[in-house]
């Protein structure tokens, strides 16, 4: 593969957020050859039947496609409640409708930014569940978990924490890998 686009999308729609900060540094320290844009998913509604009934929302169908575009996707999301932030999920649930679901055979990385010592765990294994769900092939390890986000990132959301760092740098190279051998398949 000679350049590998990711999607990287944030569950989080706050713009100074600790996993938009984790997705831009994701991104940095990715591998030559592998790029990636963030999803800018603000406009999608909420799911509603009645919407659907009279056709899907322009802004699920560009978030669609741009997921059936990328080779892999990379989601760095909050946890809301031990579980997934309900923008996040709110976009899975219209996604799992439209016509061919994109999250099929599509690889996926999680990572997770939290202020509380956890770093989101709980909410990335349910959302494995539900990307399972899909049929999305979610790498298993290495899992990111960035407790105690605030002490990890600067003023400017630039990720600082040495051993994070390291973390996320695996996790990209661990990606990498799995895009290939998903792709072999």
């Amino acid at each position: 593969m000679a350049s590998i686009n990711v999607l990287g999308i944030c569950g989080s729609l706050r713009a100074k957020s600790f996993n938009r900060s984790a997705l831009l540094a994701a991104a940095e320290l990715m591998p030559a050859g592998m790029q990636m844009t963030v999803a800018d998913y603000a406009d999608v509604p909420l799911f509603n039947q009645d919407v659907q009934d009279k056709g899907f929302p322009e802004a699920v169908m560009r978030l669609a496609q741009q997921i059936r575009e990328a080779d892999a996707l990379l989601i760095a999301s909050p946890e809301y409640n031990f579980s997934i932030s309900g923008v996040l999920k709110n976009a899975i649930d219209w996604l799992s409708r439209v016509p061919a679901p994109p999250f099929k055979d599509k690889p996926v990385a999680i990572l997770s930014a939290t202020m509380g010592p956890l770093g989101g765990a709980r909410q990335q294994y349910e959302l494995r569940k539900v990307l399972g769900s899909q049929d999305a092939l979610v790498l298993v390890k290495p899992e990111v978990f960035i407790g105690q986000a605030q002490t990890k990132f600067d003023a400017e959301g630039k990720l600082t924490d040495a051993a994070t760092r390291k973390a996320v740098t695996d996790q990209m190279l661990a990606l990498e890998r799995w895009i290939a051998r998903v792709a072999l398949k």
